[in-house]
Protein backbone atom coordinates (compact mmCIF):
# COMPACT_ATOMS: atom_id res chain seq x y z
CA UNK A 1 0.00 0.00 0.00
CA UNK A 2 1.15 3.53 -0.76
CA UNK A 3 2.20 6.02 1.89
CA UNK A 4 -0.32 8.80 2.30
CA UNK A 5 0.06 12.39 3.49
CA UNK A 6 -2.18 14.87 5.16
CA UNK A 7 -1.25 18.22 3.62
CA UNK A 8 -2.64 21.21 5.50
CA UNK A 9 -2.07 24.90 4.92
CA UNK A 10 -3.28 27.62 7.25
CA UNK A 11 -2.58 30.98 8.88
CA UNK A 12 -2.28 31.56 12.61
CA UNK A 13 -4.64 33.79 14.54
CA UNK A 14 -3.20 37.26 15.06
CA UNK A 15 -2.48 36.72 18.77
CA UNK A 16 -0.70 33.36 18.22
CA UNK A 17 3.07 33.12 17.70
CA UNK A 18 5.31 30.41 16.32
CA UNK A 19 6.33 29.26 19.81
CA UNK A 20 2.72 28.77 20.90
CA UNK A 21 1.91 26.80 17.74
CA UNK A 22 4.98 24.59 18.22
CA UNK A 23 4.02 23.96 21.85
CA UNK A 24 0.46 22.98 20.92
CA UNK A 25 1.68 20.87 18.02
CA UNK A 26 4.10 18.98 20.26
CA UNK A 27 1.31 18.23 22.73
CA UNK A 28 -1.04 17.06 19.97
CA UNK A 29 1.73 14.95 18.47
CA UNK A 30 2.73 13.38 21.79
CA UNK A 31 -0.76 12.73 23.13
CA UNK A 32 -2.75 11.85 20.00
CA UNK A 33 -1.26 11.83 16.51
CA UNK A 34 1.92 9.82 17.16
CA UNK A 35 -0.16 7.12 18.85
CA UNK A 36 -2.50 6.65 15.88
CA UNK A 37 -2.03 3.54 13.76
CA UNK A 38 0.29 4.09 10.80
CA UNK A 39 1.75 7.46 11.88
CA UNK A 40 5.22 8.13 10.38
CA UNK A 41 6.08 11.83 10.75
CA UNK A 42 4.83 15.42 10.98
CA UNK A 43 6.72 18.30 9.34
CA UNK A 44 6.01 22.05 9.40
CA UNK A 45 6.93 24.50 6.65
CA UNK A 46 6.43 28.26 6.61
CA UNK A 47 6.27 30.75 3.74
CA UNK A 48 5.48 34.28 4.83
CA UNK A 49 2.53 33.81 7.17
CA UNK A 50 1.22 30.58 5.59
CA UNK A 51 2.03 27.33 7.38
CA UNK A 52 2.03 24.01 5.55
CA UNK A 53 2.07 20.75 7.48
CA UNK A 54 2.89 17.35 6.00
CA UNK A 55 1.76 14.45 8.18
CA UNK A 56 2.85 11.13 6.71
CA UNK A 57 0.96 7.84 7.21
CA UNK A 58 1.74 4.27 6.22
CA UNK A 59 -1.52 3.81 4.27
CA UNK A 60 -4.48 5.80 2.99
CA UNK A 61 -6.69 3.87 5.40
CA UNK A 62 -4.49 4.96 8.34
CA UNK A 63 -4.63 8.59 7.19
CA UNK A 64 -8.40 8.52 6.81
CA UNK A 65 -8.94 6.78 10.16
CA UNK A 66 -6.67 9.27 11.92
CA UNK A 67 -8.84 12.23 10.92
CA UNK A 68 -11.08 11.47 13.90
CA UNK A 69 -8.56 10.35 16.58
CA UNK A 70 -8.42 13.76 18.23
CA UNK A 71 -12.13 14.54 18.27
CA UNK A 72 -13.41 15.77 21.61
CA UNK A 73 -9.93 16.11 23.15
CA UNK A 74 -8.78 19.33 24.76
CA UNK A 75 -5.32 19.05 23.19
CA UNK A 76 -6.92 19.02 19.72
CA UNK A 77 -9.12 22.00 20.54
CA UNK A 78 -6.06 23.90 21.84
CA UNK A 79 -4.19 23.22 18.58
CA UNK A 80 -7.09 24.37 16.40
CA UNK A 81 -7.54 27.45 18.59
CA UNK A 82 -4.22 28.68 17.15
CA UNK A 83 -5.45 28.58 13.55
CA UNK A 84 -7.64 30.89 11.46
CA UNK A 85 -9.94 28.06 10.39
CA UNK A 86 -11.28 29.98 7.38
CA UNK A 87 -7.73 29.87 5.92
CA UNK A 88 -7.29 26.12 6.41
CA UNK A 89 -6.96 23.94 3.30
CA UNK A 90 -6.56 20.17 3.58
CA UNK A 91 -5.71 17.30 1.25
CA UNK A 92 -5.16 13.60 1.80
CA UNK A 93 -2.87 12.39 -0.99
CA UNK A 94 -1.17 9.09 -1.81
CA UNK A 95 2.51 8.87 -2.65
CA UNK A 96 3.07 8.15 -6.32
CA UNK A 97 6.87 8.47 -6.59
CA UNK A 98 9.69 9.83 -4.49
CA UNK A 99 12.80 11.30 -6.12
CA UNK A 100 16.12 11.21 -4.29
CA UNK A 101 19.24 13.31 -4.56
CA UNK A 102 21.87 11.41 -6.52
CA UNK A 103 25.39 11.73 -5.14
CA UNK A 104 27.87 12.06 -7.98
CA UNK A 105 27.22 11.43 -11.64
Amino acid sequence: MAKTAWIFSYKLKKNVGKEQLMEQTQKLHDEVISKAKGFISWEHYLQGNVWTDFVLWETEEDANNATTVGQGKKVTEDFYACIQMNTCRALISQLVKKHYYAYGY
